[in-house]
């Protein structure tokens, strides 16, 4: 490792220190290099496989992957939400995002499925367009070309379902597509998908550039995100102590988001209200999606995300998916309970109730209870933020992680596995903003273990109101160390 960045979050004298540390433990050194690079540049690549329905997208991406977890049915439309999956292809990894079928025109969930691809190929870094070669290029197809122009992503051309030879003139035709080579695949028998994906690996930078905390001066970003008529506008509306947005009892009244700059506590921040992710008004069948690309890309652009919440309803799956994407995106969170006056003795006993069983996964998150109608607690919002900003920030030294981590090891031993007991050996922070650590352990640790490890963290140092990654790699045997470098 030659420059500083590379280091992730460790200084030259930290660095030399933990690589000795490391080369004592029996680490290979270029796996541990690999460790703390891969987590300092945060999240992996991302890969979204895109398509109108039934062109065989989650069959490719069980091709990617390797296993079989992305559903397939003979009929279209069964993947209708975006899933995201690991995968690796010639040492590279990244993540993989299947979506439904997109089509033009379409009202109803089909929209949302729609909504979902295009968020999923605004977020990625590169995209798999899969066509069915034996049907060839469609008017759909046509308009999938158009976004993906627009959207200005590198894009690897998939002509699926060429099973044999004879298919190859069929994948030939959809040069006219203007995308470049039509890389012919049977992602049901594997034909071609390896020369596919060493086309997805030249595409894909190798890590994403990060979005946030990146700007030198400047305010910090607040997103404003939760449900239709939460009172998002009315709380944007009360800090900047003036009308700047439009407040209506319609649900989703604001459809773009409203940058303001607004100065609180001798601080300007910039505010971003953002258009509720909300469930489509004509949507029957009762699932919700998120159907606004624009507040999808107000987080991404956020440092902190103000979660609202509204006391005088049941804390409900829309409220978790919201809660779900700001954690995923890493970003600072403040939980802000709105409409509190509202609420009578009997509701605040039973909302209590459920904040401790609906909103175990953000514990963590600085909490406000308000009033955008009438202004209470305003005062509190701002040391929410600015503590979860600190939390989004911390820093541990590698020298005192460690000691924490001998000190929690030998009073909290991992629980004996086959006879085997693994044992964390050492750490470091690779990166803050969120913070991300990796833990080098003699054996593979439990989920349970990791989430005691970050609980404990946060015990010890704070992390309040921010999420932490923990990462871990696995000692080689010394057997296959030097196998794998003869």
């Amino acid at each position: 490792m030659n420059d500083q960045h590379d280091q992730g979050a460790l200084g030259d004298a930290e660095y030399a220190e933990f690589m000795e540390l490391a080369a004592e433990e029996g680490f290979d050194v270029e796996d541990v290099e690999g460790a703390i690079s891969e987590a300092s540049h945060g999240p992996l690549p991302v890969l979204a496989v895109v398509g109108r329905p039934n062109v065989g997208k989650s069959t490719l991406v069980n091709r990617i992957i390797g296993r079989r977890e992305a559903v397939v049915e003979d009929k279209p439309g069964v993947t209708r939400d975006r899933v995201n999956y690991e995968a690796e292809w010639a040492g590279r990894r990244f993540r993989v995002v299947d979506t439904g079928g997109w089509e033009q025109d379409v009202l109803g969930i089909d929209a949302s499925v729609a909504a979902q691809a295009e968020y999923a190929i605004e977020s990625a870094d590169a995209v798999v367009f899969v066509v069915d070669a034996k049907v060839g290029a469609t008017d759909t197809d046509e308009a999938v070309v158009r976004l993906l122009r627009k959207a200005g992503k590198p894009v690897v051309l998939c002509a699926n379902k060429v099973d044999g030879q004879s298919g190859e003139s069929d994948a030939a035709s959809l040069w006219s597509l203007g995308l470049g080579y039509p890389h012919p695949v049977s992602s049901l028998h594997g034909r071609g998908t390896g020369d596919m994906l060493d086309a997805v690996l030249e595409a894909l930078p190798e890590a994403p550039e990060q979005t946030f905390g990146t700007a030198v001066g400047g305010p910090r970003r607040i997103a404003l995100i939760g449900r239709p008529n939460v009172g998002k506008s009315s709380l944007l509306n009360k800090v900047a102590k003036e009308d700047r947005v439009v407040v209506n009892e319609i649900a989703g009244t604001t459809r773009d988001p409203v940058d303001e700059l607004i100065q609180l506590g001798g601080v300007t921040w910039k505010f971003i209200d953002t258009a509720g992710i909300r469930k489509k008004v004509h949507l029957q069948q009762g699932a919700d999606y998120y159907a606004s690309l624009r507040t999808a890309a107000a987080v991404e652009k956020a440092e902190v995300a103000v979660i609202l919440i509204d006391t005088t309803e049941n804390i409900s799956v829309q409220d978790q998916r919201i809660i779900t994407m700001a954690v995923e995106a890493g970003r600072a969170i403040v939980i802000a309970y709105n409409k509190w006056d509202d609420l009578d003795e009997e509701r605040r006993y039973y909302l209590e109730r459920e904040i401790e069983t609906e909103m175990q996964q953000v514990a963590w998150a600085p909490r406000v209870n308000v009033s955008a109608l009438t202004g209470r607690h305003m005062e509190k919002l701002v040391p929410a933020i600015e503590t979860a900003l600190a939390g989004w920030e911390t820093r541990i030294p590698t020298g005192r992680l460690n000691a924490f981590l001998g000190e929690v090891v030998a009073a909290h031993p991992h629980p004996i596995r086959g006879g085997k007991q693994p044992r964390i050996l050492f750490g470091t922070q690779a990166g803050s903003k969120p913070p991300r650590f990796v833990l080098f352990a003699s054996g593979f640790l439990e989920h349970g273990y990791r989430r005691f490890i970050e609980r404990r963290l946060r015990e010890e140092f704070g992390f309040e109101g921010t999420p932490i990654h923990i990462s871990v790699r696995v000692r080689e045997k010394r057997g296959a160390q030097h196998k794998r470098k003869m």
